[in-house]
């Protein structure tokens, strides 16, 4: 049930990010979740859109370095320590988690966070014992 995530290395310089979000939207993609980590010289952008492969292909068409990565997505109900208690379920599982970010679309009673963990479907099994919903390509595609 993994989402795919696109991982895009891009230098750190002015208005790059707008470069690459203005040639995902020319394409009728849309951004569900993105998170940027950087370093003085470059940075990592991970995005979930809802057509990652049209999106690889016209980043890569113009010079992005892109890595396709497996990641969970999960749905948790918007109240205070809910997050916690997911994270909770992947140590008693002895699974570590990598990063986590969270989603751009949200509901009134619930919140989206993307994770990588080593394991997903080790995680996924842990958290949907645990009574959290995961989230598929299908759920972000209606987001």
């Amino acid at each position: 049930m993994a989402i795919k995530q696109l991982t895009v290395f891009v230098e750190n310089r002015q208005g790059t990010i707008a470069t690459i979000t203005d040639l995902i939207s020319a394409h009728n993609i849309n951004i569900r979740a993105l998170s940027i980590a950087e370093t003085e010289d470059f940075g990592i952008l991970r995005l979930i859109v809802n057509d990652e492969n049209t999106a690889e292909k016209i980043l890569a068409e113009h010079g992005y370095l892109i890595k396709i990565t497996d990641v969970v997505g999960v749905k948790i109900s918007d109240e205070p320590g809910k997050l916690s208690e997911a994270l909770k379920v992947l140590d008693e599982n002895k699974i570590n988690m990598e990063y986590l970010y969270a989603f751009m679309a949200r509901t009134e009673k619930h919140a989206y966070v993307v994770i990588r963990v080593e394991d997903n479907g080790a995680a996924e099994s842990a958290l949907l014992n645990a009574g959290f919903k995961i989230v598929t390509e299908a759920d972000i595609c209606k987001l």
